[in-house]
């Protein structure tokens, strides 16, 4: 895991200026790689590197970066991992294609396979999580590329009307470094963060400053526009698995899905250094863990955050798991103070508006995990894979009965049913005996859904934390996205494939894997993500639906599986997901940290959001009678990021190494 940055073209100024900026691109994000640091710079050919290294695959020196390939030609700046790399070295071996090596790392091997296959060949037979920078000395073109799910970030574009330079980077701080950087927010954007919570590839919080989008390569000629390829998408591996399924027995299909995840875990247990994971307790990070615990010879290092709050605490839960397993489990209990001390760092950790209330949690126990080793696997993607989130049930049940009602019946059910308190709904339920919590707040979030045209209409309305974010956002205007006007065709998927593979291109990059990423990276720590192996993923999709989802319960498959490792009774409890309690926090402790960030005044002078939709947002939370902290925190982390978009700080001790392959004017 690493960090990288750098530019191409633009004005270019003398070799102090560029020397200091690609510098500080470096620094702003050394704790992405805090074991090495160096830039590298063709001044003839207008372009510069940068890469900070955290050392998990070859620790010795010649694993360090940028580095250039066998030949000379290619240059490259990469983050992340190639599982795989070992198997395609010996390809390269088999075929008289590979160099003398230097040493045993995955960057060597990707140069060698570039050099044999050209970037295309080598991304496709590429297994692992990554984001690659690619210099093309011969030809002076570059290659950014991402990895087929989205694990590692990269930010790249051209502002100024595209007269600027061409900037990239594993985080927008890097960015942000360049003097020519226009630090613009992007309204339209911004109604994205409402709608989501998260901004959603390929827009990002800056005007002109793109996501570079999963499973795809961008090649950069000159000042022409750049050019962006597929070499992999969720649509494609979804449509071929349901056009070619697998009709196994129960029992086969749990054993094909073991051989898979043990040759995926397998597979990302290598390392040089010491590794973990996280367990929560829950199916997926459970299964990881007892595959991992499975393939290894000693006892794996575990780890959980407690709380002292019960209702959100799972400690225990994973306790258990852990003393089943055998795993030399480590857990730290927090306090609501020290849950909420990381709240002021969140704009620093994120680095574009980001309000996914569990990326708390996830930063602490990265942190926890930090003090003992270098790699942490966890269980995300499971949902996503195995269908495992409840609405997947809900909505598919919810369309299936209202789409036999006539629209304007269930239009004017929807203004009924919002016309009565969310307050007087609760009591109602708690009342007659309903055991639904925070009933009334749910009938009022899913009333609009009545009013949809198809099942992805629902699904729409049921991941939208705001309904109409443009009513909200000054001068912006909601761009088209994974739900409304981007949808792919995903021919031949049913209501639920459907939703998952929507979740897949959308919420699991742009929500799960973004918050693992930075909450892990802010204290050097690598995180692996299993589940998201692309043959896992393509073995996955080939399952019928009644083996993913049966007689209500979600990930049926991955609970078989588990079950022949930790006991039934250590598993099926209810889901608690990895929360804090904010809505609390809101009306409690943060009460005036809210108030400063939502005082209709500031609002205003800022201009960016409509203060009368947020004040009334406010004051019926305030009420007690809904809980709306959903809405609330994405507005919030918009208003803490925005006090911090001063100047960015060098971080990180001395300066990088700097490499120049050119003379300098």
């Amino acid at each position: 895991m690493c960090g990288i940055a750098g530019f191409v073209g633009g004005e270019w100024p003398g070799r102090e200026v560029r020397d200091a900026t690609l510098q500080a691109m470096c620094a702003s994000i050394r704790y992405r790689g805090p074991d090495h640091s160096a830039t590298w710079m063709d001044a003839d050919a207008r372009v510069g590197f940068a890469h900070n290294r955290l050392a998990i695959v070859d620790l010795s020196p010649a694993g360090n970066q940028p580095m250039h390939s066998h030949s000379g030609r290619f240059v490259t700046a990469y983050n992340g991992e190639i599982y795989n790399h070992l198997d395609i070295r010996s390809e390269l071996e088999s075929i008289g294609k590979a160099p003398p090596w230097a040493g045993h790392s995955d960057t060597e091997t990707l140069l060698a396979a570039v050099e044999a296959w050209g970037i295309r060949g080598t991304l496709e037979r590429a297994t692992g999580m990554f984001a690659i920078a690619l210099w093309d000395r011969q030809e002076r073109r570059l290659v950014l590329a991402r990895d087929r799910l989205g694990e590692k970030p990269l930010y790249y574009g051209r502002q100024q009307g595209g007269a600027g330079p061409f900037l990239f980077g594993s985080e927008l701080k890097a960015l942000r470094c360049h003097p020519q950087f226009e630090a613009e927010v992007d309204r339209d954007a911004l109604t994205l963060l409402l709608r989501f919570n998260y901004i959603p590839a390929p827009h990002s919080i800056y005007r002109g400053i793109s996501k570079l989008m999963p499973g795809t390569f961008l090649t950069l000629r000159g000042d022409a526009a750049p050019e962006i390829e597929t070499y992999w998408s969720v649509a494609e591996a979804a449509e071929r698995g349901v056009a070619d399924r697998l009709f196994l027995s129960d029992g086969d299909a749990v054993d094909a899905l073991e051989a898979q995840l043990d040759r995926a875990i397998g597979g990302q247990m290598l390392a040089d250094v010491p590794l973990g994971a996280f367990l929560s307790g829950g199916v997926d990070s459970s299964a990881v863990v007892a595959i991992m615990q499975k393939l290894s010879p000693r006892p794996v290092r575990t780890f959980t955050i407690g709380y002292e709050d019960r209702n959100f605490n799972e400690a225990d839960d994973a306790k258990a798991v852990a003393r089943h397993l055998g795993t030399d489990h480590s857990e730290l209990y927090i306090t609501a103070d020290e849950a909420r001390a990381v709240i002021p760092r969140l704009p620093q950790i994120y680095d574009e508006p980001f309000a996914d209330s569990s990326q708390i949690p996830t930063h602490l126990v990265s942190a926890l995990a930090r003090q003992d080793v270098t790699v942490a696997l966890s269980g995300d993607g499971g949902d996503e894979v195995f269908g495992g989130y409840n609405r997947y049930l809900y909505t598919a049940k919810l369309w299936d009965r209202i789409s036999r009602v006539p629209k304007p019946m269930r239009r004017a059910a929807a203004r009924a049913l919002v016309a009565v308190p969310a307050s007087a709904w609760t009591g109602l339920g708690n009342a007659t005996g309903i055991k639904v919590r925070q009933l009334g707040e749910k009938i009022h979030k899913g009333a609009p859904l009545l009013r949809g045209d198809s099942a992805e209409d629902v699904y729409a309305g049921t991941i939208s934390i705001w309904q109409d974010p443009g009513s909200a956002v000054i001068g912006g205007t909601e761009p088209p996205n994974f739900t409304t006007g981007a949808t792919p065709d995903l021919h031949g998927l049913g209501p639920i494939d459907r939703m998952m593979a929507l979740d897949m291109l959308g919420y699991l990059p742009g929500d799960i894997l973004t918050k693992v990423d930075r909450a892990a990276m802010a204290v050097s720590l690598e995180t692996r993500v299993p589940f998201l192996d692309h043959q896992l993923i393509e073995f996955a999709w080939r399952l019928p639906i009644h083996q993913k989802i049966r007689d209500g319960k979600t990930k049926w498959i991955l609970r078989q599986l588990l079950y022949r490792h930790v006991p039934e009774r250590l598993i099926e409890r209810p889901k608690m997901g990895f929360g804090i309690p904010v809505g609390d926090w809101l009306r409690g402790p943060l009460r005036q940290w809210s108030e400063d960030f939502l005082d209709e005044r500031r609002l205003r002078d800022e201009g960016f959001f409509r203060p009368e939709p947020i004040q009334r947002l406010w004051r019926d939370h305030l009420s007690g009678h809904r809980d709306l902290h959903g809405p609330l925190w994405g507005v919030l982390m918009f208003q803490s990021w925005l006090e911090t978009q001063g100047p960015v700080a060098a971080q990180g001790a001395g300066a990088p190494e700097l490499v120049s392959d050119a003379s300098v004017p």
